[in-house]
Formats: structure tokens, sequence, C-alpha cells
């Protein structure tokens, strides 16, 4: 049997797309052309019926961003110490690597080049309403990863989504899933992140039977 794919390379690049926060490049314009790039790879995503009643905003110009980043900034705060009080109580440290990261990204999220936000054409909820847009959300990601551009998911802002609208001219009937910022990463090449192996947390037909049981 042959492949059409180099295997080594697809894992690469599933492996190492990370969310990049401190390590975006907050100087280099990133093309309007390029985001399409991407978009054009990310719409080939499955979507609930093949409705694909996706739409996406870019957001470049530097006040509405300045306008989306302090959204993001207010609900940020809480959030985060809401999450270092679940990881004391749980007996872990309050910070991390990856709060420290978040921190930096939700000071410099005004100077990103770029935003997206990925769109449903109407107001719902549940797996299968997500379901048919963040697949293309992700595939956006890797396919701006193997270009050289950084991004994360983040929804934070979707706390304020009423004025996220209000400021973008969103119609009230339209869903924001997420405000992805886009940049061409800095530095080298990413690693994959240490994770426990698939076999310890994958069961077979029933709960906790691994392939070892």
């Amino acid at each position: 049997m042959s492949f059409e794919f180099d295997l080594q390379q697809v894992d690469h690049l599933l492996t190492t797309t990370r969310a990049v926060r401190k390590r975006l490049d907050l100087t280099r314009p990133v093309p309007r052309e390029l985001i399409l790039e991407c978009l054009e790879v990310a719409v080939q995503a499955p979507t609930g019926g093949n409705t694909q009643r996706w739409r996406w905003v870019v957001v470049d110009e530097p006040e509405k961003k300045a306008a989306l980043a302090d959204m993001y900034r207010e609900g940020w705060g809480p959030y985060l110490e809401s999450q270092k009080a679940v990881r004391v109580k749980q007996g872990l440290e309050a910070d991390t690597r990856v709060s420290d990261s978040a921190d930096y990204l939700a000071d410099h999220f005004h100077e990103v080049p770029a935003m997206l936000i990925p769109c449903l054409l109407d107001r719902g909820d549940g797996p299968g309403y997500w379901g048919s847009v963040l697949p293309a959300a992700w595939s956006f990601m890797l396919a701006a990863r193997s270009r050289g551009l950084g991004t994360a998911l983040t929804t934070i802002h979707l706390m304020r989504e009423r004025e996220a609208s209000e400021l973008l001219g969103i119609p009230d009937t339209v869903s924001q899933a997420a405000l992805i910022p886009v940049g061409y990463y800095t530095g080298d090449d990413f690693k994959p992140a240490k994770r426990r192996p698939a076999a310890e947390i994958t069961y077979f037909n029933e709960w906790k039977q691994t392939l070892g049981s």
C-alpha cells in the first residue's frame, strides 16, 4: 500500500502546533492574502450536515484590535484568579508556565498583527453546534503553523460578545466562537508537549479497560 503523505512531516505538524503567546512577532505584519490562504485550507474541514454556515472576521485595524484586547483583558484577570484557586485546592502551584505566557498575551493582545474570529450564522449551543466550526478553526491553526505563523485559540472575550459584535458590526443572529491572535512566530521550531501515553488514557469497550487489561 502506498501513501501520498510524508507521515513524519504530517505528524510533526500535528504534534508541534502549539498555542503561541510569547513568541508571536508583534512587529511584522501578516498579509491578508496569507490569512485567506490559510482559510482556504480551513474551510475544507467537516461541518454538521455540510452546512458550512461559518464566517470569518479578520481584525487588523489598530483601534478595533485595542478595543477587543480590552474586552479580553477585562475577562482574563478574574478567569486567571479562578484557575489559580482551583490549582491551589488541588495542591498544585498556583502559577504555571502556561499562566505566565497567557498573562503575556493578555498584556500584549492589542499588539498582535491580526485577530481572527470564527463565527456561525445562527445562535446555538452543544457539541454538534460548536463542532461545526471548531474543526475548521483548528485547521486554520495548522495551516498557519505550516506557513510560519503562530496562533492561540482563546475564548475569554466571549464574556463580552455583544460588545464585540457591536464593535465589528456582527449581527445579533451570529455567534462568535473564538478570538485567535495571528502573527509570525519567533525563535526555533516547536517541540511536542509532554503528554501521558495514549495507551494509558484509552479504553476499549468499557471504562478503564486499557489495551493491556
